[in-house]
């Protein structure tokens, strides 16, 4: 009784054939560099926001309060706050 031979013994090496289907195409390395940088860029979303339940009102307040110092520091500025020198 002849033995039959399984297709996929014997393929672990490319000049035997069926290698092509295994190999990965990589991208060109700019769009390489995007994806990178786009996922570069999740990774940094996820921790700053990491146990926030609610990413938009965090940011709100922030742009609030950032708005807040500004026009603290117009007011200080244009009222004539601040320190005075004196030359004696």
């Amino acid at each position: 009784m002849p033995r039959r031979l399984n297709k996929s013994m014997g393929m672990c090496l490319p000049c035997l054939g069926g290698a092509a289907d295994d190999v990965v195409v990589t991208p060109d390395p700019e769009t390489r560099r995007r994806q990178l940088a786009e996922a570069a860029e999740k990774r940094q979303k996820e921790t700053t926001y990491r146990g926030v339940k609610n990413p938009e009102a965090v940011e709100r307040k922030r742009k609030k309060q950032e708005e807040i110092e500004k026009q603290e520091m117009s007011s200080s500025v244009s009222g004539g706050g601040g320190l005075k020198w004196q030359v004696g």
